[in-house]
């Protein structure tokens, strides 16, 4: 996939099937990924500043190094994804589960999200 094919900023994708799919380094500004299935898709490096995935399934997908500052993820699906090294300041994450999810070098605590997740993460990932 070209450069120019990862542009998806400002476009929508719905409840759309994007299992496994890569759009590592993609640009997904302001894109709507609502209830869309992304299981195990590579947005490692993405840039997905005020995207929304209300309900998406990230389930073990790859958003190493994305860029999720002011992302809606309002209960998206985050079980064994890896957020390792993520930015995430201003995302909301409330009702998400991540509990399962890699947030080393991530700084969710810049984020929005359930007091029982932020619990659970400062015990496994503590703020340096």
């Amino acid at each position: 996939m070209s450069g120019e094919e990862k542009d998806w900023s400002f476009t929508s994708h719905v409840g759309e099937n994007l299992r496994g799919v890569d759009l590592s380094g993609a640009d997904l500004r302001r894109a709507v990924l609502d209830r869309a299935d992304l299981e195990g898709a590579d947005l490692s490096g993405a840039d997905l500043r005020n995207a929304s995935m209300r309900g998406t399934n990230l389930m073990k997908a790859a958003l190493d190094g994305a860029d999720l500052r002011g992302a809606r993820m309002v209960k998206a699906r985050l079980g064994l994804s890896n957020l390792q090294g993520a930015r995430l300041d201003g995302a909301d994450m409330r009702g998400i589960r991540g509990k399962y999810a890699v947030w080393r070098d991530a700084n969710w605590w810049d984020a929005t999200m359930d007091e029982s997740l932020t619990r659970a993460l400062s015990k496994k990932w503590p703020r340096d």
